[in-house]
């Protein structure tokens, strides 16, 4: 298991803009999404990133300092090297699933 890094976020807004800092920050990999109702009655939204420990940590700074700039920051963590207890059993309840987003492409004129 490579690093797993972390960012909770109040708002689905503040963790799309944590999430585009860090991938644009540094290798990493958007790997899951936890959304929980109740972080002070708002929408608590964690985002979770994978890479080696490096490129996680500076990704994770990268993202929390985006995130602040929009919303509220509840936490952000990495662990160097999840135990295998963690990465088997416990992150797959977060993975996120394949889709296609089709994001227009407005540099077209």
């Amino acid at each position: 298991m490579q690093a797993l890094g972390l960012i909770e976020t109040v708002g689905y807004l503040t963790a799309v803009s944590a999430a585009d800092a860090a991938v644009k920050a540094a290798d990493v990999e958007i790997v899951g999404i936890e959304k929980v109702i109740g972080v002070s009655g708002y929408l608590g939204v964690t985002v979770h990133f994978s890479g080696d420990v490096a490129a996680v940590k500076s990704a994770v700074e990268s993202g929390k300092d985006a995130a602040e700039r929009v919303g509220k920051v509840i936490s952000s963590h990495v662990i160097p090297r999840a135990h295998q207890e963690v990465a088997g059993k416990l992150l797959p309840h977060f993975k996120l699933k394949e889709k296609a987003v089709n994001i227009p492409d407005n540099t077209e004129q």
